[in-house]
């Protein structure tokens, strides 16, 4: 008897109210590695389904934002769930949010609801939830975005929908000399020029912050380790802030004169001690390393 394998792909249909967030949600889901497609129709749901199989692991993850815009095709949304979850890995979020609120968003934005037709706001947002209700009832998870901001909300999708080997914040370490200009996508920059530079000590000038006996010349001189503990901690907190409001990517950079000794020497110090935070991949680049 052969064993039953199970179906490799994940299929997340994002369907909900209009003006609860479908979009940031899509953005969010998108940045995790999701395969997203926007505004499907229903009947495209299963051969979007069988490309994602026969594509093997190229595309494991797909989700698809179904929702009021495919107007005639929007009721089959329901029945088509229904035949996708015999055999696939399916789950249905559904985003909602107060009538109170959805009218503040669409006045915001000043866009008229898509089933408003010659009728009030209201009225289409009253239309859709009675459209919607049965899928709401049946979905795998409901998101109330009545009191979310958008980085709240991908927050949110982040917490739910990520693998979890995923990392939280990609961190890149970077070391740069000051003489060759500051680094234009840096969140963060720090002056490591307050230390002696090895430049002028003969026997280390050859060498860079990665050769021992810079690295313990340059952590050795008063101040060091003092900086970099507290330049840690006060990144450490500034990471937890950006997985909070779901800052996905971050360049925190260090300067000194060329970018090769005391750069280079505290970006890997501090680069191993924020490698040990949960949920932040840390790589390291030398922007100027070898220019000299």
């Amino acid at each position: 008897m052969s064993e039953t394998t199970q179906p490799q792909q994940e299929v997340l249909i994002v369907t909900g109210m209009s003006g609860a967030g479908r979009s940031t949600a899509a953005k969010a889901l998108e940045d995790l590695g999701w395969y997203v497609v926007d505004n499907l129709p229903p009947q495209m749901l299963r051969p979007l389904v069988d490309l994602a199989e026969r594509a093997d692991d190229r595309l494991p993850r797909i989700a698809a934002v179904v929702d009021v815009r495919g107007r005639d095709f929007f009721p089959d949304l329901q029945q088509m769930i229904g035949t996708l979850r015999e055999g696939t890995q399916l789950r249905v979020v559904f985003l909602d949010a107060s009538d109170a609120v959805l009218v503040t968003r669409f006045d915001a934005v000043r866009r008229p609801h898509p089933l408003q037709n010659g009728g009030t706001l209201l009225d289409g947002i009253s239309t859709e939830r009675a459209r919607l209700s049965e899928i709401r009832d049946s979905s795998d998870v409901i998101i109330d975005t009545s009191e979310l901001n958008i980085h709240q909300l991908a927050t949110r999708v982040n917490e739910l929908f990520r693998e979890q080997d995923t990392p939280g914040v990609r961190v890149t370490m970077l070391s740069f000399g000051f003489k060759y200009g500051h680094p234009q996508d840096a969140d963060t920059v720090a002056d490591a020029r307050f230390l002696p530079n090895p430049f002028w000590i003969p026997e280390l000038r050859s060498f860079s912050g990665r050769d021992e006996q810079v690295r313990e010349y340059v952590l050795g001189r008063p101040g060091a380790e003092e900086f970099i503990d507290a330049y840690s901690t006060a990144l450490e907190l500034t990471l937890d802030g950006y997985q909070r409001e779901n800052k996905r990517n971050a360049t925190f950079a260090i300067g000194c004169t060329g970018g090769k000794h005391r750069s280079v020497a505290l970006v890997e110090r501090i680069a191993a001690r924020l490698s040990s935070l949960p949920g932040v991949a840390v790589t390291i680049r030398h922007r100027d390393l070898g220019r000299e």
